[in-house]
């Protein structure tokens, strides 16, 4: 079960516990917190084995959408994603900054840059994968992080990219070099963001107006050129 579908049925499960102690005094009868207590149980339960935790994460980024610092941490953090995807000649089929744009897109996930990893399944599913491959994917996957972190000198996003690694690492009969790999990619993600950070900051804004993909990678395009003079 998803984590936030869990946050939500333990924060149901307290409500539950705390008017059933609170009730007699403010007068509430004991059936109406029990009812909507049930109701997101059964909600979050669905939401779950149906929609894959999506409904949980839509409802925290409107919770949360209001906080302009983590916007701009996601879309740092995406962007990051996408330009050394650029860089190192992965196709980018699309990307969401929110759980409900990813949703409005009809996709499953909570967000992010989506990339065409056909390629890499297809590798990996033979099981003869070049070292190259894997090492760009995992550069790509902890562009992120090392984006977050050369801005904001730390990393909050990230645990589905480092899963990611851990996961192509351990199909690989490879579990051991996880933690190596990680480190060793964010400094290659790093280098060639700042090695690249007027591409980067036009990036950032016209992600932030979400501009279609042809248009981010024109933007990237007009000022590469710029930061390797």
């Amino acid at each position: 079960m998803k984590q936030t579908s869990l946050n939500i049925i333990a924060i149901g499960m307290f409500v539950l516990t705390m008017s059933s102690l609170l009730g007699p005094i403010f007068n509430v009868s004991p059936l109406i917190p029990a009812i909507a207590t049930f109701s997101v149980l059964v909600l979050a339960t669905i939401d779950t084995l149906g929609w894959q935790g999506q409904g949980s994460m839509i409802i925290v980024d409107l919770v949360e959408g209001t906080s302009s610092e983590r916007r701009d941490r996601i879309i740092r953090h995406e962007a990051g994603h996408f330009l050394v995807a650029y860089l190192l000649e992965i196709p980018i089929s699309g990307y969401a900054l929110s759980a409900w744009e990813a949703f409005r897109q009809g996709q499953s996930a909570q967000g992010g840059v989506r990339f065409d990893d056909q390629k890499l399944a297809a590798q990996l599913q033979r099981g003869v994968i070049s070292n190259q491959l894997v090492d760009r994917y995992c550069t790509v996957w902890m562009a992120g992080i090392a984006a977050e972190d050369l801005i904001y000198g730390n990393a909050e996003g990230g645990a589905e990219d480092r899963a990611n690694i851990t996961a192509v690492l351990t199909q690989l009969k490879r579990p051991g070099e996880s933690k190596l790999k990680q480190s060793w990619a964010s400094l290659q993600a790093r280098s060639l963001i700042e090695n690249n950070q007027s591409a980067y900051e036009a990036l950032v804004k016209v992600m932030t107006e979400r501009a279609s993909v042809s248009d981010c990678y024109q933007a990237i395009q007009e000022y590469i050129s710029v930061d390797q003079n």
